[in-house]
């Protein structure tokens, strides 16, 4: 009888694309960090008339938190064309965002489907003559919902 160990998948091999972006380039899936891939339930809060030892906490709707993307800066950029339009100029066109999770062979494990999802934030990391790190943007992006795909 064979036994099959399992592995959790390591979090560190994985891919972003854009779907809906004209002009993107190789490096716009690049990225060292994605966060953001968040449900919660959100509820209201009632108390009852008479009964004062607790008040009822009712579910309303999803929550969902910004997706937040960061990766070292790339000077020419379809992903920073597309944040900038948003931002400078409110020319804003909501893309689907994939994130997918990928095994050793560099296969599809799972992936995160945002929906709807525009720019509302870019920044860069601080500038600091003491340290030898590399420049990174962050993006972060709202979005409608996610869902999972296998």
């Amino acid at each position: 009888m064979a036994t099959t160990t399992y592995y959790p998948p390591v979090s560190f091999h994985f891919r972003v694309e854009f779907q809906g972006i004209s002009g993107l380039k190789d490096q716009d899936a690049y990225f060292q960090e994605v966060t953001g891939l968040t449900r919660e339930l959100e509820t209201d809060t009632h108390k009852a008339g008479g009964e004062n030892r607790f008040t009822f906490k009712l579910p309303t709707r999803g929550q969902y938190p910004n997706l937040v993307l960061k990766r070292g800066l790339f000077l020419d950029s379809g992903i920073l064309r597309w944040v900038n339009d948003a931002i400078y100029d409110l020319d804003i066109k909501p893309a689907t965002v994939l994130v997918t999770l990928l095994n050793e062979k560099h296969e599809p494990l799972q992936t995160y489907q945002c929906i709807n999802a525009y720019p509302q934030k870019w920044s860069v990391s601080d500038f600091n003559a003491e340290e030898s790190r590399i420049l990174v943007e962050t993006m972060e992006l709202v979005y409608q919902y996610f869902t999972i795909i296998h």
